[in-house]
């Protein structure tokens, strides 16, 4: 987890200097005071440490001057005689000197470190993205493949035998193209939205919302999906508006219920229950199919993830966007499962409530 939030960082990076200088002086001050506590000598040691500190986080210019600040700082209020830069002792003196040489070392030592690790991370995320372009062209190529043949096919057929189709046989030929050109769209958001997540540009747009209309809206788009499955909901109306971005929550439970339904044998029953309880919005998602293995479970939300040796095709995002889209909201998704036992999809989301039901969109 990082330590500064980017706001608080970028704060520190433009402010640095003053900031160092200011501790530096506020920390000298309250020594100065209690100097009769602790000698003159532990002040270094303090300051050393506030330096140290500074070299973890700042430049090594803003460190550099920081550490001489902070030596002369020491030089003419701790060391005798006081307020002059004259050291009478000869072990103060060498004192001193140590004090100035080992601030800038570990002010040097730091710098290198830093640079060496942010070398690494580098090479880490490059490496990282170099492997996740590998697998979403080797994913892409595969599932794109496809439809583009089927389209193409479709479109050659229609064209060089327009004379002698029946209108039923183009009309078969046009629902391929369609299902092949809608299947190539449903590719093309899930990489998208993959990429909103990955560079970090989710922005929610959050307006009241009937959680009731949005499952029933999912159970529509996937109407020609369910010739083989049933869905199982039941409206609520006592429900209260929730305060959601939509076309996000949409998106998962389209997700979730569409592997669903890929993954299960026909006669498959999938029910969608909602529960709302101290600000909480529990979603549940719930079939009887083969369930998922219990090997499986810690990989379900891992992007480009598909069950082994299972036949039904797909870029393996569809999860891993829905978990995405749930925690943008700062929400959870669970996945309880065994083998032969179904398996259930529980999203919780912390939400805003409105039970009146006539609010206007903000």
């Amino acid at each position: 987890m990082a330590i500064l939030s980017t706001k608080q960082g970028t704060f520190l990076k433009r402010f640095q200097l003053p900031i160092s200088v200011l501790l530096v002086v506020g920390v000298s001050i309250a020594l100065f005071y209690s100097v009769a506590i602790w000698g003159y000598r532990v002040p270094a040691l303090m300051l050393l440490m506030v330096v140290s500190l500074f070299a973890l986080v700042f430049d090594i210019l803003t460190v550099i001057i920081a550490a001489i600040l902070s030596a002369l700082i020491w030089n003419f209020f701790f060391i005798p005689p006081l307020f002059t830069f004259h050291i009478a002792n000869g072990e103060d003196g060498l004192m001193f000197l140590m004090y100035f040489i080992i601030a800038l070392v570990h002010t040097t030592l730091s710098f290198k470190i830093k640079e060496a690790e942010k070398l690494n991370r580098d090479k880490e995320d490059k490496e990282n993205t170099i492997k996740l372009y590998n697998t979403l062209l080797n994913s892409l190529s595969h599932e794109l493949k496809t439809p583009i043949s089927a389209i193409i096919g479709a479109v050659d057929t229609i064209k060089e035998n327009e004379m002698v189709l029946s209108e039923a046989n183009k009309s078969e030929l046009l629902s391929e193209i369609s299902i092949a050109g809608l299947r190539l769209n449903k590719e093309v958001e899930n990489l998208l939205n993959m990429s909103r997540l990955e560079s970090g540009s989710i922005k929610l747009k959050l307006d009241w919302s009937d959680i009731n209309e949005i499952i029933h809206m999912v159970i529509s788009k996937l109407d020609e999906k369910l010739t083989n499955h049933e869905i199982i909901f039941e409206t609520n109306e006592s429900l209260p508006l929730l305060k959601i971005d939509g076309l996000l929550i949409e998106q998962v439970l389209y997700n979730i219920i569409h592997n669903a339904i890929l993954y299960t044998p026909k006669g498959t029953i999938i029910t969608v229950k909602v529960n709302i309880q101290n600000e909480v919005c529990e979603i549940e998602v719930i079939d009887n199919g083969p369930g998922f293995p219990e090997s499986e479970l810690p990989k379900v939300f891992k992007m480009f993830y598909r069950l082994p040796h299972h036949k039904t095709g797909g870029s393996g995002l569809g999860l891993s966007i829905a978990k995405g889209f749930v925690e943008a909201h700062s929400g959870t998704i669970l996945l309880k499962s065994k083998e032969g036992q179904g398996a259930r999809f529980t999203i919780n989301l912390p939400v805003a409530l409105s039970y009146i039901k006539n609010i206007n969109n903000e």
